[in-house]
């Protein structure tokens, strides 16, 4: 399990003094950056494959409240990969000092070519890297259906 420490900053609060749902997501993303980086999907590493991620949804669950200046630790958890590379799946949790569970958020994304714009399979290299990533006891190949799984599909305008 990867972790990773912040302290709540004044800017990661809402008008309820609580820590706000648009900090949990940044803490995740910079946690998943970070972890991904140190297992060598730097940007200039990806770069170079002109590939990026994306979020297809965070699945968020609050249990708690945390406020500011408090302490949190954030984990990931590597949950889900597809055997192609394209599909990634990652658990958070939020703990507070005391290391009680403040939050759990299942997200899941995938990967892009950034001159295409469509999901792409990973080159080699990087697909050996995503072997090496340690996985979560809950993992699972990920396939297409996988990214369907809650039925929710693009609807146009209606007036």
């Amino acid at each position: 399990m990867y972790k990773k420490q912040f302290e709540i900053r004044w800017s990661d609060v809402d008008a309820n003094a609580h820590l706000a749902n648009s900090a949990y997501t940044n803490f995740m993303s910079h946690t998943r950056m970070t972890f991904l980086a140190e297992n060598g999907f730097t940007m200039p590493e990806i770069k170079k494959h002109n590939v990026g991620p994306v979020v297809f949804y965070e699945h968020m669950h609050y249990f708690k409240e945390s406020f500011l200046g408090a302490p949190i630790t954030v984990t990931l958890e590597v949950s889900g990969l597809s055997e192609d590379g394209m599909l990634f799946m990652f658990e958070h949790n939020f703990y507070d000092a005391k290391g009680n569970n403040l939050a759990f958020c299942e997200m899941q994304g995938g990967w892009i070519d950034l001159k295409e714009r469509k999901l792409t399979v990973l080159p080699d290299s990087l697909l050996r890297l995503l072997d090496k990533l340690p996985k979560a006891e809950s993992f699972k190949v990920l396939t297409k259906a996988d990214t369907r799984k809650f039925g929710v599909r693009p609807k146009p305008l209606s007036d």
